[in-house]
Order: structure tokens, then sequence, then C-alpha cells
């Protein structure tokens, strides 16, 4: 087998990354099932996340390598990791450390808001406006 074939129904791991070097992982609290957060990942990343067990991502803010939990405390310890049909997004389970949080801004998810639409447009609610601290 080789090409598409083989990167669909075969079992060889050969990530596809974008032309900007990335993938998407969409990061899933493994006990709870909660999506977290979504962020990126490179060949670095991917293989250190795959080697040492903690998740690393790509920082496309800071154009470094990331290892979550470094400054505040909320790690990621990898559980499972998959990727989808065409090798080029992941799906990492995962056991969260520190506060329990995964978001920047000191809550458990990155997704605390829900988009409404209304005859005034698009619009923006709180969902889970908790933060980890409180």
């Amino acid at each position: 087998m080789g090409g598409a074939a083989d990167r669909e129904e075969g079992l060889a791991f050969r990530p596809k990354f974008g032309a900007d070097g990335l993938a998407t992982c969409v990061t899933i609290d493994a006990g709870r099932g909660d999506v977290l957060m979504v962020a990126h990942m490179n060949a670095e990343a991917l293989e250190a996340t795959l080697s040492s067990g903690i998740v690393h991502y790509w920082s496309r803010s800071r154009g470094a390598l990331w290892r979550k939990g470094d400054t505040s405390g909320q790690s990621q310890r990898l559980v499972e990791m998959r990727v989808d049909c065409d090798q080029d997004a992941f799906l990492a389970f995962v056991e969260v450390g520190g506060d329990g949080g995964a978001c920047h801004t000191g809550r458990r998810s990155c997704f605390y808001r829900r988009i409404e639409s209304g005859s005034g447009g698009a619009r923006l609610a709180f969902v889970d406006a908790g933060r980890s601290a409180e």
C-alpha cells in the first residue's frame, strides 16, 4: 500500500503537517470527556509529547515550543493520543494537573462561551464562566 490509502487505512504513523509545519490538536479531559482547548503541534512538539508523556504544543504567538504547565502549573499528562483519517489532526486525551484548568484565562476550558444568533446578529453568552481558582 502507498499514498493516501496507506495513510488512511494502514498502521504506519505518518503525520501530515501543513505548509506552516503545524497540525491541529484538540485536547480532551480523559476522565470527563470535556474539550479543554485547541492548539497546534509541529513535529518537535509531537515528538516531545510522545516521548515524555507530557503534552507539548507549538506556540504560534511566541514562535516557540511550549510544554503545557511550565508557567501556569496546568500540566497535561497524556493518557491517549489519536490521529484523524488523513493524519493531519490529533486528539490528546489528558489528565490535567495544577488547578485543573487549561485556559490561560483561568477557566477549566477555553470553550466557555456559546454563540447565539439573534435579530441583532451573533453575540456571545457565558456557559462556564467560573475560573479554576474560584
